[in-house]
């Protein structure tokens, strides 16, 4: 029989409305090496808004509908429509992982072995009661481990795996994160903990730099402090860190991110260069928590790199085997190392109320939200 359920969708409309709505779909039974699986848990995370909400304006929304199906409208202003044009009025179903139980499997051995079992899963469209997938793209959660643990499991905790590998197969040997007190902050300063690689953590506020100092951090950094560049400069002469991966995007922090290393970079120099130090620097931009312009302000000579990161070229580059084995290290490190933690967890009708769309919209560090799709619906 087939499984029918609701998945969150989202239309951008060409007359420039974002729509949020909860459709009706039907799932044929599995294949032979797929599984459906319940969700149960789903985070929203920065790169889920994207396609969540694109562009439009969230203070113009509107609810309409039912309690139970509720649809949103919200504007779109006109001079971002164009980086809308590749998904005009097609209705994308939303969520980048979750995990939940497996209620039907094909008929092989790997999709026969996951029945009844928990599991998460990456590759969209999970902000829905059902979704069907390859038993091979499961990761078998350890027993004991429920969906909400598991259901970040792969983008922050890959990221920060993903941060690390990139780090050693460049060859720097220590790290700088911004917006560090996120739950992929906290990861990553744990696991750096772990392995005893130095990190320059960079916040936002002196309630941020305390998580961080409550877990074990060693170098934090408070970009709103007047002392900022001069701490910052005295954490990266300390660690010698040429690497940094910026959630934030926009503004100066990552000039200043720059600026600060080449500072460090010429209290070790022996001779006066007129084009900077040699030492190379390197920022990836990651997330764009702000939206506006980069802005440099080119103080860090010539030996410098500003560019993109995203986790599944890294995955691709470091190949099936080696991605797995970071897979495995997560589900054994769910509940330490690898854990997250939700401000709030909402059902699908309620993740489109305004004062939840208002909350996990603002991406504040400490305000992530869950979603069981699952939760107060027929299953």
């Amino acid at each position: 029989m087939s499984t029918e359920g609701l998945q969150l969708r989202s239309l951008v409309k060409k007359s420039g409305e974002l729509e949020l709505s909860l459709v009706p779909v039907t799932l044929p039974d599995p294949a032979g090496d797929e599984v459906v699986v319940r969700i149960e848990a789903a985070p929203i995370n920065p790169s889920d808004l994207g396609l969540l909400i694109g562009a439009a304006d969230m203070s113009t929304a509107k609810v309409s509908g039912t309690k139970e199906l509720p649809v949103v409208t919200a504007t779109i202003p006109e001079r971002f429509m164009r980086a809308m044009a590749g998904r005009l009025d097609e209705s994308m179903p939303v969520g980048n992982e979750g995990a939940g139980v497996v209620v039907k499997a094909g008929d092989s051995v790997a999709a026969q072995a996951l029945l009844g079992r928990t599991v998460a899963i990456l590759g969209g469209a999970t902000y829905a009661q059902y979704r069907t997938v390859k038993a091979a793209d499961c990761l078998l959660l350890l027993k004991g481990t429920t969906p909400a643990e598991g259901a970040s499991c792969f983008v922050n905790p890959l990221t920060t795996l993903g941060m690390i590998g990139t780090m050693r197969m460049e060859g720097h040997t220590a790290l700088v994160h911004t917006a560090a007190a996120s739950n992929l902050g906290q990861m990553l300063s744990k696991l750096c903990l772990e392995e005893k690689i130095d990190l320059v953590n960079i916040v936002r506020s002196e309630e941020q730099e305390a998580i961080l100092r409550g877990i074990g951090a060693v170098h934090v950094c408070n970009s709103t402090a007047p002392s900022f560049m001069t701490d910052l400069t005295a954490a990266l002469v300390a660690t010698g860190a040429t690497l940094a991966f910026d959630a934030i995007g926009g503004g100066k922090l990552a000039g200043q991110i720059l600026t600060a290393m080449e500072i460090a970079a010429n209290q070790r120099m022996t001779t006066y260069s007129r084009y900077g130090s040699t030492t190379y620097k390197q920022v990836y931009i990651y997330g764009g928590l702000d939206t506006g312009p980069t802005e440099l302000n080119r103080a860090f000579g010539m030996a410098w790199g500003l560019g993109g990161w995203l986790l599944t070229p890294f995955l691709m580059k470091i190949g099936a085997m080696e991605g797995q084995k970071l897979r495995d290290r997560v589900a054994a490190e769910l509940k330490t190392t690898f854990a997250s933690h939700y401000t709030k967890t909402v059902s699908l009708a309620g993740a489109l109320q305004p004062e939840a769309i208002a909350a996990y919209n603002r991406r504040a560090t400490g305000e992530k939200y869950l979603i069981n799709p699952n939760a107060g619906l027929p299953n």
